[in-house]
């Protein structure tokens, strides 16, 4: 049976995954945005990729057997090999992520910034770099930025307070900086609902991300993907492994 969770869905941070949660979300995200914003402001779809490092195995010895006659043709021929160690080679992949920019019709302006961020934002490495880059030359900027983390793992955004949550949700204005708001919440909790930042003479809308998550999961069908008899990738503690449980 498939649990109701309140907010967040733990299964969908498993890498396995996300990848497509995160491009679906984006795309949600700005359909149920542009209602609300036209014909001031528009939400677009953009991207920014880079290459990254990953770590590729080499396959086990095991695929390069051959039939006891070739063996010992070889051993005959060549002696005895030497064991070889197995190692990994750093190899680089492109890496695709989209974010949102809400931008002033009339002026082409890019108002605000909304990012999702990826395991590769959370970890150390040129996905990282690259973000951390651009948060900071927005946050240097009169641009607002919206930052949502629903991820339980990796490393926090910087920020100055060490403030502990399962996920967050940061608003910040940039006629607020260096303030910004913070929405924290876990696993139990229901996603915090806020306001999305605009002009100063202007209506801000109300993003309700969990609704967005539900049209998702739904139009995903997601839930083929899932199998919910076992813990989520990343792991829980095992309170919240048996709180999942008690959903079901």
């Amino acid at each position: 049976m498939t649990p109701s969770f309140p907010g967040m869905n733990p299964y969908l941070e498993n890498p396995v995954l996300w990848s497509e949660v995160h491009s679906w979300l984006i795309v949600e995200l700005a359909r149920s945005l542009n209602p609300s914003l036209v014909p001031k402001y528009r939400s677009a779809v953009e991207k920014r990729v880079y290459f990254d490092a990953v770590g590729v195995g080499i396959p086990d010895a095991s695929i390069f057997q051959q039939n006891p006659e070739s063996d010992r043709t070889s051993t005959a021929t060549t002696g005895v090999l030497s064991k070889p160690i197995r190692v990994t080679l750093p190899l680089s992949e492109e890496v695709t992520e989209r974010y949102l920019e809400i931008r002033e019709v009339k002026t082409g302006k890019v108002v605000t910034v909304v990012e999702i961020l990826s395991p590769k934002n959370k970890r150390a490495g040129e996905g990282r770099d690259k973000y951390l880059t651009k948060r900071q030359k927005i946050l240097n900027s009169a641009t607002h930025l919206v930052e949502i983390d629903l991820l339980r793992s990796g490393k926090l955004m910087p920020m100055t307070q060490e403030i502990r949550s399962h996920y967050r949700i940061l608003v910040s204005r940039s006629n607020l900086r260096p303030e910004a708001e913070l929405y924290p919440f876990n696993l139990q909790e229901s996603m915090p609902q806020f306001l999305l930042p605009l002009l100063p003479e202007d209506p801000e809308p109300v993003v309700n991300l969990s609704e967005v998550l539900r049209q998702v999961y739904q139009e995903a069908a997601l839930d083929l993907a899932i199998d919910y008899s076992v813990s989520p990738v990343p792991p829980l503690s095992e309170s919240d492994w048996q709180w999942v449980r008690s959903l079901t």
